[in-house]
């Protein structure tokens, strides 16, 4: 792609037949007049039109023009060049005489070019109609053999063969009998032996447009093998149109709506999943009517390269994505916003619905629909998953839609209502065919992943436009690279919409003004931000106060888990500064009596038998006899959370053996047992990215331990 924006000359001419012999007559008309003046010698005219009937002679002879027509074209020049002759002899260009002939002539050029070049341009398309005919004919009878000899098919019928565009490929629609509407299970493998297909082509097989009929699709070439470059035309588009992410194998484009499903994206490390993030993000921005919002609590990597050119560069005066969330509790600002703007749009613009007749919001510049791209899904808190499948569930009215990636397809990773709405399934290079199977669950059985061997093709399957889920099918995604989303990113910037004010007219939304302001200074710790983003960071930032249980923000959606107010630990915390996840809420959680507490609850002195005063697990106070109220929470369970949150909130099991001295082995058994003895599973099989290189490997999270704390305190209160 270009890298330079500077505006380009056009050379070319752009003229039509009928303009192109008008241009001759006028430049005879001219020459003949300056001539006469002049004196310039008749001879010289002719000689003109005899050179201009030559070439044109020649021409039409290399472009295999009929006889007549090269007859045709010959005999303008040569009566252009004997009228011009005859003028200069007689010095009568300026006369109504010589000028009536002249129009006349002209007339009649112009009409004579346009009528041999529709004649020409007809005949040509007839004869390439014929000869696809020919050709469709020969391979519809050598299909219909193919198919008896190799299947011992009767009674079926070749209802026609398709070339595709750029000769990579044909269709063959077959209607099949009765008796046997399907090809055997083995049949790929057959006709691609018996095509002798070269490296990279490749057959599929759908289903047709009615019962019996299939269509094989053959492909000769390997358009997924090519790298396809991201396409330069960036103008300007809607949300309702189709977002391209590359080509077909034959050379159609890979697209799909997102104005009113979602999309779930899945490739392993390596397949080139974050490469279909970016050409996702830029067919998005280069929409005018749709925000893009990034959930990314791995560092914000699918935002960075976006953020440069406004963050760091300063050649754009906005930031091209709208928000990004790069840690677990901003993503919790995030969808708190996202789940009340959703509840407030459906209420607030009924009347917009009704005026387009529409039982969903029309999308607008002024009101644009909020499109989450969520990365690394596997690395979520279940609480944040909760949130997310609020959105994938109700945000289809409002138009807030989600575009979900992670690296397996697996059941431990995606849930449930993802899975269900998301009709977009993207699924990049895999290894293992069972990941297609459950991503695709209708069609996935018979997808060969060497269909999409090459890095950057995957299968895609989405609805078409009649909203029919389509079957999936290998695609090859378009290349985008840093350098061009630095080239582009100026043109996008500046259609960006803004979030519409309903929309943050919220108890949450208070916290959209300050996002900037929050995280900037974790994305670019050691790097000058531009004054591009000054107007974003240079006000009053807020921050919701944190549960004092889970240390979620509490944002003023809902109320908290804890009954009341959050208040401060009354144990071991600092004077002036509020409590916050970790030791100080839980000694917090187990000072409050077993029974239900109020804020009007008696002082400390007249605390009934059942007060339980501990911290971390360890009984400091009970009422009562000692063998009849067992320690509520395991001592281990309550030891590795306090390890784990002075880590920073995830943690290695290695880690956390060596810590407490323990074998790795004995340590993830036993933690695991008392996590499956209240309900806790650790989201994705308890692989957590923490450590200093962030390497993804088997280990605990705050959030999944103090769950369980909360469980057994619970449990011992009921």
């Amino acid at each position: 792609m270009a890298s330079s924006n500077a505006p380009a000359l056009d050379w070319s001419w752009g003229t039509t037949p009928a303009t192109t012999a008008a241009l001759v007559a006028g430049g005879a008309y001219s020459a003949a007049a300056v001539g006469a003046a002049t004196g310039l010698p008749a001879s010289y005219a002719l000689l003109v039109g005899a050179a201009g009937a030559a070439a044109q002679a020649g021409a039409d002879l290399y472009q295999r023009r009929p006889t007549g027509h090269i007859a045709t074209r010959c005999a303008g020049w040569l009566a252009t060049g004997g009228w011009a002759a005859v003028a200069l002899a007689e010095h009568t260009v300026l006369t109504w005489a010589a000028t009536g002939w002249w129009a006349a002539g002209t007339a009649v050029g112009m009409t004579l070019a346009r009528g041999l070049v529709r004649a020409e341009e007809t005949a040509r398309t007839e004869r390439a109609s014929r000869r696809l005919q020919k050709w469709a004919n020969g391979q519809a009878k050598d299909w219909h053999e193919r198919l008896h000899r190799l299947f011992r098919l009767d009674g079926h019928t070749v209802e026609g063969v398709r070339p595709w565009t750029g000769d990579v490929g044909y269709t063959v629609r077959v209607l099949m009998p009765s008796d046997t509407p399907e090809l055997p299970a083995d049949a790929i493998r057959k006709l691609a032996v018996d095509l002798k297909l070269p490296k990279g082509g490749s057959i599929q097989i759908l289903d047709g447009e009615i019962y019996g009929q299939i269509l094989i699709r053959v492909t000769a070439k390997d358009v997924l093998a090519e790298t396809i470059d991201f396409p330069e035309d960036v103008t300007e588009t809607s949300i309702y149109q189709r977002i391209q992410l590359g080509l077909l194998p034959d050379a159609e484009p890979a697209d799909f709506p997102l104005t009113d499903v979602c999309a779930l994206e899945i490739g392993q490390t390596g397949s080139g999943k974050s490469n279909t993030i970016n050409v996702t993000n830029a067919q998005l921005l280069r929409t005018n009517d749709a925000v893009v919002w990034h959930l990314d609590v791995t560092g914000a990597g699918i935002s960075l390269p976006w953020l440069r050119a406004w963050a760091i560069d300063g050649t754009v005066d906005r930031p091209l994505i709208d928000w990004t969330a790069d840690t677990v509790e901003e993503a919790h600002i995030m969808l708190d916003v996202a789940i009340a703007a959703i509840n407030t749009r459906k209420a607030a613009y009924q009347d917009l619905m009704h005026d387009a007749d529409d039982d969903k919001i029309p999308v607008s510049p002024q009101v644009p629909a909020i499109i989450i791209v969520v990365d690394e899904i596997a690395e979520l808190p279940y609480d944040i998953l909760t949130k997310l499948d609020t959105v994938v569930d109700t945000g289809r009215a409002a138009r807030v839609r989600t575009v979900i990636s992670g690296l397996r397809a697996t059941q431990d990773v995606i849930t449930a209502a993802i899975k269900k709405q998301s009709r977009v399934r993207i699924g990049m290079r895999v290894s293992d065919p069972e990941e297609l199977s459950h991503l695709f669950p209708t069609g996935g059985a018979r997808l060969n992943p060497k269909a999409a061997a090459h890095k950057g093709s995957g299968f895609l399957s989405a609805p078409d436009q009649d909203d029919v889920d389509s079957e999936p099918t290998p695609f090859k995604c378009f290349r985008i690279k840093p350098k061009t989303i630095n080239t582009i990113s100026p043109k996008l910037a500046a259609r960006r919409p803004a979030v519409d004010a309903i929309s943050l007219d919220t108890a949450p939304g208070r916290y959209y003004a300050s996002r900037w302001g929050r995280i900037l200074p974790r994305l670019y710790k050691d790097k000058k931000l531009s004054a591009a983003t000054l107007p974003f960071t240079d006000l009053e930032i807020l921050r919701p106060p944190l549960d004092d249980v889970n240390g979620t923000p509490i944002t003023g959606k809902g109320q908290p888990r804890t009954s009341g107010n959050p208040r401060p630990a009354t144990s071991g915390a600092p004077a002036g500064r509020p409590a916050r996840f970790g030791s100080e809420a839980l000694a917090a959680l187990l000072n409050t009596p077993a029974s239900t507490v109020t804020d009007t609850a008696p002082a400390a002195a007249e605390e009934g038998p059942e007060v339980i005063r501990a911290e971390f697990g360890r009984v400091l106070e009970q009422a009562g006899n000692l063998t009849d109220r067992p320690n509520p929470i395991p001592q281990l369970l309550a030891d590795a959370h306090q390890h784990v949150v002075a880590a920073g909130g995830r943690m290695h099991t290695a880690d956390l053996a060596t810590r407490l001295g323990m074998d790795p082995l004995l340590l993830g058994t036993e933690l695991g047992r008392l996590l499956r003895a209240v309900g806790i599973e650790r989201p994705g099989k308890g692989t957590v990215r923490a450590g200093e290189t962030g390497e993804p490997k088997p280990g605990y999270l705050q959030e999944t331990l103090a769950a369980a704390l909360r469980a057994y305190a619970e449990r011992h209160a009921a």
